[in-house]
């Protein structure tokens, strides 16, 4: 299963990427005041009022971390994605699901046709999603 959904998802990015990345905004950290353009965490963050979960990928979890290594990685993955996305043109990618649960838009997260989720993994900041989060307190 997890192999079928990551080249879904390689599939879904070359199908569908733009060609020219034309969304840009400057990322805070969010706080708890409005959110329109902000990091939450290392796989969420607010655009234009809209809150984004990056569909390919899981971080740490920070509110609350399971365990100091959990804290320590996921705040190290929320400081990487906001200067990923502060870096420069960025855009958007649905795929197979638009929306989790909680009413987060699920979007890859791309630049030149790069998946940033893939940058996150290969930096060990993050993992790729295989369809349920796993402990990163092992």
């Amino acid at each position: 299963m997890a192999e079928h959904y990551q080249v879904s998802d390689r599939l879904v990015l070359a199908l569908t990427a733009p060609k020219v990345d034309t969304l840009r905004a400057t990322f805070p950290y969010c706080t708890d005041s409005a959110r329109t353009s902000c990091i939450v965490d290392g796989d969420t963050f607010w655009l234009s009022g809209e809150k984004i979960r990056i569909s390919d990928i899981d971080t740490p979890e920070l509110s609350p971390p399971r365990c100091e290594a959990e804290r320590v990685k996921g705040e190290a993955a929320k400081r990487r994605l906001r200067e990923l996305l502060n870096a420069g043109p960025f855009s958007l990618v649905a795929g197979w699901r638009s929306e989790d649960r909680y009413g987060r838009k699920l979007r890859m997260v791309t630049r030149e046709g790069r998946s940033i989720g893939e940058v996150l993994v290969g930096e060990g900041l993050a993992r790729r999603w295989e369809g349920s989060r796993r402990s990163w307190c092992e």
